[in-house]
C-alpha cells in the first residue's frame, strides 16, 4: 500500500488537469485548446524521465530510486502551486512529469518481487490502485477546491503528500538488491523483439485514443451533452469509480485468462465506447454512462500492460518497468494535441473522439497480432 500512496499523489497531479482546465484557461488568460498543453506537457515529462532513470540510476537499490523520485515530485509540486504565468506553470508540468513513469516502473518491479502465489498481475494492479482512487476522491476533490478557492491549493496538497510518501517509503519498502547492470545499452536489447513493440503501440494507441476525448470531457459534458458545471466534482467521482473497477478487474481477469487477451478485450469495449460518444453524447445519461466505461478501460488495461512488459524484458527489467507509463503518457500527449485539433477548427467537442477511434482500431490490431504469436508464452511466464 505504500507504494500506492505514490501512484496517488502522482494520479492527483496528472489527471485533475481535466476537472479544472476551464479554471486554469481562464486564469491565464488561454484558450481551452492552449490549455490541454498542459497535460501534453506533463506526458512529455514523462517520456523524458523514464530514459534518465535508466541511464543515471540503473545501479541503485530499488528503495532508493522510489525515494528520490518523491523528492523530485514534491518539489516540483511546490513549484506548480507558485507559477505565476501560463508558461513557466507549462515548464513546472513538465518536471512534474519527469519521475512519474520511473516511479510506476521501479514499484511494479517491487510490488513484482514481494507477489506470491502467481497474482503477480494482482500486486501490481495493487499497486497502480493509488492512482484510480486519485480519480476517486483526489480529482472530485480537486475540483470542489478550485471552484471554491482557487488551482493552486490542490498543488499544495501534492507537495504534502509526496512528503508522506516519502516518509512512508522510508519507513515501509524493505531494502531490495539492485538489478544486475547489464550496463545501458544493455537495457535496449529487449527492443530487439517484436513483443515489446506491440505491447508499447498498443498501450500508446489504445491509451491516447481515449485521451482524445478525456482531455475535454469537462467541456463535453456541460457545452455538448447539457450537464450543468456544478455537476463536474459529481462527474469526477462517477469517471474514478470506473477506473477504480477497472483497474481490479483488470489485475484479475490477466490472472485469470491472460494480460494479452485481457489487454485486447478491454480496447475493443473502448472502441465502441468511443463511436457511441460521437453518435450519442448529445444524450446526457448516456454520455456520463459512456465516460465510465471509457474510463473502466483506460485503467483496466494498465496492470496487464505493465506486466507483460517486465515478462518480454529479460535484461532491461528497469527501463520496460518504465515502457508502459512512458508509452501511456505519450499517448496521452498525442491524444490531447489530436483531440483539439477539430476544436481549432471549429467542430463540437463530440468530435474529438474521431482521431481517437482510429487509434484504438489500430491498437486492436496490435494486441491481435501479439495474441496470436506470444500470448501463450506468457502465460507460462505468470
Amino acid at each position: 500500500m505504500t507504494l500506492a500512496l505514490g501512484t496517488f499523489g502522482l494520479g492527483v497531479t496528472e489527471f485533475v488537469m481535466m476537472g479544472i482546465l476551464p479554471f486554469m484557461a481562464a486564469d491565464f488568460g488561454v484558450s481551452i485548446a492552449e490549455a490541454g498543453h498542459l497535460i501534453s506537457s506533463y506526458a512529455l515529462g514523462v517520456c523524458v524521465g523514464a530514459p534518465l532513470m535508466v541511464a543515471f540510476m540503473r545501479t541503485w537499490r530499488l528503495k532508493k530510486i522510489v525515494a528520490l523520485l518523491m523528492c523530485v515530485f514534491f518539489v516540483a509540486s511546490v513549484g506548480m502551486a507558485l507559477c505565476p504565468e501560463y508558461y513557466s506553470m507549462l515548464a513546472m508540468r513538465f518536471v512534474a512529469g519527469l519521475p512519474h513513469g520511473a516511479y510506476f516502473g521501479v514499484a511494479s518491479i517491487i510490488a513484482d518481487r514481494l507477489s506470491h502465489g502467481g497474482k503477480s498481475a494482482t500486486a501490481v494492479a495493487i499497486m497502480c490502485s493509488g492512482m484510480s482512487v486519485a480519480n476517486l476522491i483526489g480529482i472530485p476533490f480537486g475540483t470542489f477546491i478550485c471552484q471554491v478557492a482557487s488551482w493552486r491549493y490542490i498543488f499544495v496538497f501534492s507537495a504534502v503528500w509526496g512528503l508522506a510518501t516519502l516518509f512512508s517509503i522510508w519507513r515501509f519498502i524493505p531494502s531490495m538488491d539492485a538489478l544486475p547492470d547489464v550496463g545501458a545499452k544493455g537495457q535496449f536489447r529487449f527492443l530487439k523483439s517484436l513483443a515489446p513493440w506491440l505491447l508499447i503501440a498498443a498501450t500508446l494507441l489504445g491509451n491516447g485514443g481515449i485521451f482524445c476525448y478525456f482531455s475535454y470531457y469537462a467541456p463535453l459534458l456541460t457545452d455538448h451533452s447539457g450537464i450543468s458545471a456544478t455537476f463536474l466534482p459529481l462527474m469526477s467521482v462517477i469517471a474514478g469509480a470506473g477506473m477504480v473497477v477497472g483497474n481490479m478487474t483488470g489485475g484479475m481477469l490477466s490472472d485469470r485468462i491472460g494480460p494479452g487477451h485481457t489487454g485486447r478485450l478491454l480496447q475493443i469495449i473502448m472502441f465502441a465506447s468511443l463511436l457511441s460518444i460521437f453518435l450519442f453524447s448529445h444524450i446526457a445519461w448516456l454520455s456520463v454512462l459512456l465516460m465510465c466505461i471509457t474510463t473502466f478501460c483506460l485503467f483496466g488495461v494498465g496492470s496487464p500492460q505493465q506486466l507483460l512488459l517486465l515478462r518480454f524484458s529479460k535484461g532491461g527489467d528497469l527501463l520496460a518497468g518504465c515502457m508502459v507509463q512512458l508509452a501511456f503518457n505519450f499517448g496521452n500527449a498525442v491524444g490531447a494535441y489530436l483531440g483539439g485539433i477539430p476544436l481549432t477548427i471549429g467542430y463540437d467537442y463530440n468530435y474529438t473522439t474521431v482521431p481517437g477511434i482510429i487509434m484504438v482500431a489500430i491498437g486492436i490490431l496490435c494486441y491481435t497480432i501479439f495474441c496470436h504469436r506470444y500470448e501463450r508464452l506468457a502465460k507460462r511466464f505468470l
